[in-house]
């Protein structure tokens, strides 16, 4: 694989002073970024919150940051100050990428105007919605590609134009970063055009382990952070009002009625002397102690989008009783590191504090934790932006016209309220604009060798297709073999699923190296795209109904493994409608060649897809196997595979 070029990036978000796991985020992003080779500025705030949004303090007390600050870093945005939205937004033209790290909808308007005035993100876009026929993007784009990470889509306590602020910023950029299935499936319910699922990555305040303050008394639990609605704290201390015993240590802000329920139930005359209420920020300094002088963490949400805390919490060797929300349910082993419990289900957490109150059964617990992996997660996530920034846009994209919001360049309040009327009309001639594909293609412009189900074993073929799909007119691709795979793939697409309005419902899980999506787009089709990490499947992120697709696409470079291959197939099969197709890349070769698969291997797939009601598609002489062993048997490489195949499945 290509490696990516150093990128010239811009981080807009918050960092120290201000608090918090999102401020931690975006500094150890900008670390990452940095650390990965690319030349990165981090733009952050002078003022982040009006005090109405935010009733605590928003910086760090006593000025220790809760992450080693970012060298390069400017604080040129103010919250009060939307000419600084306007001019900041203007320096960051000459950058390649955007990343906007999102903290709440009332943010959006900066941004906004921010990413108007750097010229950057997608112009005119259509809605893309829920999967289903729609229209295609009308979206232009010029100036640095742009990526928001939303940390949560919709805050936690929503208001009035939400979902309307975050659509309008969904329908401005370029693609989505989220960190959870159920943060993918809001954000493509909200339009967002391209959305990526990749794991949250440690960035633990506090530094390293301290040791562990012993003692001879009950199990005492730690519930830190924030006190707010959804976190539970109030349940938490309602279940242990029912078991006598352990303790429980609330360290954290207070805020609002949440605060109060919890300094209300400490008064309860059965947890008297067993509760012990600190209020306000812990600084990083001090977690270290904390943690070290408790014995499990208690994470009883409500509701939960992505959280480090069990990651935390591990890394100090505490077992952790958690809700089974958000991201608790994969980094707590129920039983053997720790406990799950359903969200709001006072019962269950009774019976696990009862269980916790054992100091025999806590302690094997605690015995279980294994620290977890700082560096992994962190590589898996700078790759993903690194793709999403690396794709290339289609040549001969037009840059915005001064239209009905005025210059772009124009400052000052003015300029937000006209870029935010302009989203209207926008919308409507990007619904408009979806009628007139940019590139005709029917089924005579393809010629024979192009084929659905067909076999990579020379570069010539990948270079051949990548001129074909030039001249064809498609959006330019340098990678040849991811042109190769997404040409069969648009091939097949439009000789057996076109009905001729391009109505078809496709969902691409190719990521962001395959110009199929593109291609998909330039010619009329409104393809879903997402990028899953792990063995994520789209039929699941976006719990879609039995036979309502028409395509599903993965089209990896390296090819999908027979695990994924195995699970893909068994979703299709229920999710695409009969005469469906599913296409699949596999990576193919000798035994010797890790990973790859060989005939009998492939063989063994094409049964299980018949098995699950699947039939070849576009293997007309029925060579491919054939082919396969010629160049098997001919091929002298031993390290990788030698080719790459690529299946269509129709359904029955």
């Amino acid at each position: 694989m290509t490696p990516i070029a150093a990128l010239k990036v811009a981080v807009v978000g918050p960092t120290h002073p201000y608090k918090g796991g999102v401020a931690a985020h975006t500094t150890s992003l900008a670390h990452e970024l940095a650390e990965a080779g690319h030349d990165v500025t981090l733009v952050s705030w002078s003022h982040l919150y009006p005090s109405k949004l935010y009733p605590g303090e928003q910086a760090v007390p006593g000025g220790a940051p809760d992450v080693e600050p970012f060298p390069r870093t400017v604080r040129a945005l103010s919250w009060a100050r939307p000419d600084t939205w306007v001019r900041t937004g203007r320096r960051l033209r000459g950058f390649d990428v955007v990343v906007v790290v999102h903290v709440i909808p009332a943010v959006v308007p900066a941004h906004l105007a921010l990413l108007r005035a750097a010229g950057a993100g997608r112009r005119g876009a259509g809605a893309a919605g829920p999967v289903r026929r729609g229209a295609a993007s009308g979206a232009r784009r010029t100036g640095p590609r742009t990526l928001v990470i939303a940390h949560n889509v919709l805050p936690h306590e929503t208001h009035l134009g939400d979902r309307e602020l975050m659509q309008q910023l969904f329908e401005r950029v370029d693609a989505v970063l989220v960190h959870s299935d159920a943060q993918a499936r809001l954000a493509h319910e909200l339009h967002a055009p391209r959305v990526s699922v990749t794991d949250l990555p440690p960035h633990l305040p506090g530094g390293a382990p301290v040791e562990r303050v012993t003692h001879d008394g009950p199990p005492r639990l730690l519930a830190l952070g924030m006190v707010r609605e959804y976190k539970g704290v109030d349940l938490l201390m309602e279940a242990l009002a029912r078991v006598p015993g352990p303790t429980l240590t609330v360290a954290g802000e207070m805020w609002g009625s949440s605060g109060e329920r919890v300094k209300e139930l400490a008064r309860d005359p059965r947890l008297r002397d067993r509760v012990e209420v600190h209020g306000g920020y812990v600084p990083a300094d001090r977690l270290a102690p904390l943690l070290a002088s408790h014995d499990v963490l208690a994470l009883t949400y409500r509701s939960a989008t992505a959280s480090q805390n069990a990651l935390l919490g591990r890394q100090h060797g505490l077992p952790v009783l958690a809700s089974d929300v958000g991201t608790f349910g994969s980094q707590v082993r129920d039983g053997v590191d720790g406990l799950l419990v359903p969200p709001g289900d006072l019962d269950a957490l009774v019976e696990a504090l009862r269980r916790l109150a054992d100091r025999d059964y806590t302690e094997q617990l605690r015995a279980a934790v294994r620290p977890p992996d700082l560096s992994g997660p962190w590589a898996n996530y700078v790759g993903t932006i690194e793709a999403l920034a690396a794709v290339e846009p289609a040549e001969g994209e037009d840059p915005d016209d001064a239209d009905a919001a005025g210059d772009p360049d124009g400052g000052g309040p003015a300029a937000v309220v006209g870029h935010l009327r302009h989203r209207v009309s926008s919308a409507v001639r990007g619904i408009v604009a979806a009628s007139r594909p940019a590139v005709e293609l029917g089924r005579a412009d393809l010629p024979d060798w192009v084929r659905a189900s067909d076999i990579l074993a020379d570069g010539h073929d990948a270079d051949e297709a990548k001129a074909f799909a030039r001249s064809l007119g498609l959006p330019r691709c340098s990678d040849g073999i991811a042109a190769w795979a997404a040409l069969g793939a648009l091939a097949a697409i439009v000789r057996v699923r076109d009905d001729g309005r391009r109505s078809a419902v496709i969902v691409d899980e190719s990521g962001a190296r395959s110009p199929l999506s593109r291609w998909a787009r330039a010619i009329g089709f409104a393809p879903v795209e997402l990028e899953l990490t792990g063995h994520r499947s789209s039929v699941e992120v976006l719990d879609v109904d039995t036979a309502s697709l028409d395509v599903i696409v993965r089209l990896h470079p390296g090819g999908c493994d027979a695990d994924d291959v195995d699970e893909a197939m068994s979703q299709a099969s229920w999710a695409l409608k009969s005469g469906g197709l599913l296409c699949i890349t596999l990576p193919i070769g000798p035994g010797s060649a890790e990973g790859a698969l060989g005939p009998a291997d492939v063989r063994a797939v094409l049964a299980r897809a018949h098995d699950l009601g699947f039939v070849l598609v576009g293997d007309l002489d029925g060579d491919i196997t054939g082919r396969m062993r010629q160049a098997s048997g001919t091929s002298t490489r031993t390290d990788t595979a030698y080719g790459l195949l690529r299946l269509t499945l129709r359904r029955r």
